[in-house]
């Protein structure tokens, strides 16, 4: 009886390492998605700065909305921007 109770605790500690290794292993995959988010959203937020810069006192660059727009979206998209 003993014996086969030890069995099944192996098995359950067994268990729960292999859950474990594989919450630690999408933790590092989700720390590296968030770094790489993090610098996209830091390079977008200079893009933006530098379009409202040069965009002078009226605020508005001309078409430059819709190239933004469309290179987020290529962005999501996993695509490279035109």
């Amino acid at each position: 009886m003993e014996r086969a109770e030890n069995e099944r605790l192996r098995r359950m500690a067994q268990g729960k390492c292999l859950e474990n290794l594989l919450i630690m292993q999408e933790n590092e995959w989700m720390r590296r998605k968030a770094q790489q988010l993090d610098q996209e959203n830091k390079a977008l937020l200079a893009e933006l700065k530098q379009r409202q810069g040069a965009a002078g006192p009226s605020g508005s660059v001309s078409g430059s909305g819709s190239a933004a727009a469309a290179n987020l979206k290529a962005k999501a998209a996993g695509k490279q921007p035109k």
